[in-house]
């Protein structure tokens, strides 16, 4: 088990397949990001180059065949900084390959109640990402693989229950 960023970023260097994430909070305080969230919620218009790092990353992985999803646990009204995350984020990040899930709990529990937010590579590979109460991050733990069977049943149990991100923002986006 270790906890860097550095571990992080490796294992988007080197997956082979797939690289799925499970978010469950409403609010990530990522600083970088705070100028991006006041401009979305002043009706700014979405800045040149928006997210290129990331979508870097991702056509890098999609472009030589790889998955990269993720489910969002979310409950409506979305918080503005939601709002942002899937009204910007999550449709330029969709121009890279990624693919988005959205498990809506408005209306029926919350079946991954107390699972942890993670990123999980080939199946195999589990990143807990630990986060303050302010959804900033405070440590990113990469558990062997001895605990993957527990992550598949997070992923699957995630996906079984939620809907595409395009219908689900086609009905409730804003």
């Amino acid at each position: 088990m270790s906890n860097s960023s550095d571990d992080l970023a490796q294992q988007f260097k080197t997956f082979e397949r797939e690289a799925f994430r499970l978010e469950i909070l409403d609010n990530y305080n990522i600083p970088a990001s705070a100028d991006n969230v006041r401009a979305f919620l002043a009706g700014a218009p979405k800045p040149d180059g928006y997210n290129a790092g990331w979508l870097d990353t991702v056509r890098a992985a999609t472009g030589n065949g790889k998955r990269v999803y993720r489910v969002h646990i979310v409950s409506r009204p979305l918080t503005d900084y939601l709002r942002y995350e899937l009204g910007w984020g999550y449709i330029t990040n969709m121009t890279g390959g990624e693919e988005f899930f959205i498990l809506d709990t408005t209306e029926q529990p919350n079946p991954l109640e107390g699972a942890p937010d993670f990123w999980f590579f080939d199946s195999e590979t589990p990143v807990v990402m630990h986060y303050d109460e302010s959804g900033a991050i405070v440590d990113r733990e990469v558990l062997s693989k001895e605990h993957a069977a527990k992550f598949i049943a997070y992923r699957d149990t995630a996906l079984a229950h939620a809907e595409p991100f395009p219908q689900w923002w086609a009905k409730h986006g804003e």
